[in-house]
């Protein structure tokens, strides 16, 4: 897997954890004061956690020898193409006729072993964002009721268009924040059942997306 595979530009919708989360009111009180809006990028929150740095770090580690193997592949058809290049008018028709066959194997190899590489590590990458994503959910949960949110909007998804936000009503940092402390890496303090009790948020104005 090459560097540029980044646990927070998987498609979320793959995983089923585009979230748009609407808290529940603590109380069903006969007229509810206005709750607070907030906004989480839960791409950027998923990749920033320690966790998921862990988990992107292991997935680069585990596909990188198949991933050092297709550039090798890649390296060999460019210097058949270069080969037929110096070929013309000086090598026999029997001689381009083997280069020719040879990058087309090379080639038809590559294809299959770049497109297997590229299915296990969207898979593997929906995995460790599936479990990430569900325990966030539950720290965002958990942390909007504290605080008051009526509404936590998701903005790293097309489907919530967000045209203007308040970075005073972010809580991105604050959820990544919890979720390192109730789900610690490994070598860390024992992972928590629960997530800790949620810091009071700013208090903000209510601001509709």
């Amino acid at each position: 897997m090459n560097s540029r595979m980044k646990l927070h530009t998987v498609a979320l919708a793959a995983a089923g954890l585009l979230i748009v989360a609407v808290v529940r009111a603590q109380s069903p009180a006969p007229s509810p004061a206005p709750g607070k809006v907030g906004v989480i990028n839960i791409r950027g929150a998923i990749g920033s956690t320690a966790e998921g740095k862990q988990a992107q770090a292991e997935l680069q580690s585990q596909f990188a020898p198949r991933q050092t193997e297709i550039e090798n592949m890649n390296k060999q058809i460019n210097d058949l193409r270069q080969r037929l290049a110096a070929c013309e008018g000086k090598c026999s028709q029997d001689e381009i006729q083997r280069l020719t066959a040879q990058g087309q194997r090379l080639t038809t190899q590559f294809d299959r072993k770049n497109n297997e590489l590229q299915e296990d590590s969207n898979a593997a990458l929906g995995e460790v964002i599936d479990r990430i994503g569900r325990k966030m959910v539950d720290v965002l949960d958990r942390y909007a009721r504290e605080n008051g949110y009526t509404v936590v909007l998701d903005s790293s998804t097309p489907n919530t268009p967000i045209l203007f936000s308040s970075p005073q009503i972010d809580v991105t940092q604050d959820i990544v924040r919890l979720y390192d402390q109730a789900y610690p890496v490994k070598g860390g303090a024992p992972a928590q059942q629960k997530p800790p009790a949620a810091k009071p948020a700013p208090n903000t104005t209510p601001t509709k997306p």
